[in-house]
């Protein structure tokens, strides 16, 4: 059997990836005797792809394949149906199943920026409706609903908003016994050991290795599950990252270009970016911190350009790189910026027109307002008068570039 990198522990919390767990002496243990194990992460799909704020935990277990560990990715096609009610204030929209299969097969693609599904230790990927599809309900609650207080699930931090608001169901109190039964299964079926989570999914986590504690009073055995969780990559506000004012920093390429994936990590707030370089790149802590304490800004462009890299490949990287640098300071390549064509017929256009048409706007009631503030610029000229006609006068061989505050750009080509 392949001995583990059992440094990996050292790892997770040098770069402050372990938040939370179950036993720590026995997780730190596990991971420095040099023995394999197998972990999971459970994600539902309830959409057909993923922004980078998903990919946290995608971010860890790629460190725990390269230090040579067994890894699975849980995709909820049966808990998607139902929905997670963490941090949830209202009850999310029910999918069907052909929307949660289309789901998965889209992201599926996009993990394999992340982790190996092939060689001699591939990940692999499971759906927890391969095992609840013909369980029975009455046995499911016979089995694995009779270990769990109504009380002590109320009490719990995931339910928190929703019963605020007046409206858990019933069909969501099901979303924990589901998930923590995923553990069990998973430990039988694949010998697994460790459910590694987000911050928020504790509650969770925790049902599972509690549940395996009661099944062992039950059948006389000895099974040992260790919950772990990571810090929420969260804005200064609270909010998780993922998305900017423009939307979300999308994984896959054909929703997002290249310039604009750079912009997006480009706006991660300050006090994230030491998180971001520790999930997404390999760059020691030391020289991290380091990089942010003497200049904050060029830090941000490194890790915009390494994310960039690791995601999308280093020729989008270097595009991106080039296009921000020509529209910020004229000095790199403005061939890959972000583009709108406009035909010549269709000037002259007003400012506000044009800005909507671009969709640096998502209205021309924003246009407006940003016009008379002094937030919108033409070649880099300040221009307030909403109103403004755009003509050809204002195309220098065929291009203008058409700015909407300090990060947001559009070349505008005529045709």
């Amino acid at each position: 059997m392949a001995k583990t990198n059992t440094n990996l522990y050292n790892v997770l919390k040098e770069r402050g990836l372990l938040y939370q767990c179950t036993d720590e002496d026995a997780f730190k243990k596990m991971l420095e005797s040099g023995n394999p194990i197998t972990l999971y992460e459970g994600t539902d799909p309830t959409m057909d792809s993923l922004h980078i704020g998903h990919c946290v935990p995608f971010c860890i277990l790629r460190r725990f394949q390269q230090a040579g560990h067994k890894v699975l990715i849980l995709m909820g096609g049966a808990t998607a149906s139902i929905g997670d009610p963490s941090g949830k204030s209202e009850m999310r929209p029910l999918m069907s199943p052909e929307q949660v299969k289309h789901n998965i097969e889209k992201i599926k693609s996009t993990l394999k920026i992340f982790l190996n599904f092939d060689g001699d230790n591939p990940a692999i990927i499971v759906n927890n409706a391969d095992w609840f599809k013909g369980y029975d309900y009455i046995n499911f609650m016979r089995d694995i609903g009779v270990h769990f207080n109504v009380n002590k699930m109320l009490s719990n931090e995931i339910y928190a908003n929703r019963l605020e608001e007046g409206g858990l169901t019933f069909f969501e109190m099901g979303y924990m016994l589901m998930q923590a039964y995923d553990f069990v299964h998973l430990n039988q079926a694949y010998g697994c050991t460790l459910q590694y989570g987000g911050g928020d999914q504790w509650g969770n986590i925790v049902a599972g290795v509690e549940l395996q504690r009661k099944l062992n009073f039950v059948n006389n055995t000895n099974v040992q599950l260790i919950g772990a969780t990571n810090p929420l990559l969260l804005t200064p506000e609270g909010k998780k990252m993922g998305k900017t004012e423009r939307g979300a920093i999308w994984i896959d390429k054909d929703k997002i270009s290249a310039y604009d994936f750079y912009q997006g990590v480009y706006q991660t707030p300050d006090p994230c970016v030491e998180m971001m370089f520790a999930l997404f790149t390999d760059i020691p802590m030391e020289e991290v911190r380091q990089m942010i304490k003497e200049d904050i800004v060029k830090a941000k462009k490194t890790l915009s350009f390494e994310i960039t890299k690791f995601v999308r490949g280093e020729q989008d990287a270097i595009i991106a790189e080039e296009a921000s640098k020509a529209l910020f300071n004229g000095q790199g390549n403005l061939d890959n910026a972000p583009t709108f064509e406009i035909d010549k017929n269709s000037l002259p256009i007003t400012l506000v027109d044009l800005l909507a048409q671009t969709k640096l706007v998502v209205s021309k009631s924003e246009g407006r307002r940003m016009c008379e503030q002094g937030g919108v610029l033409i070649n880099n000229e300040v221009q307030k008068d909403f109103n403004y006609l755009v003509t050809e006068n204002n195309f220098e061989n065929n291009t203008c570039i058409l700015k909407k505050g300090k990060k947001n750009f559009m070349k505008v080509v005529l045709k």
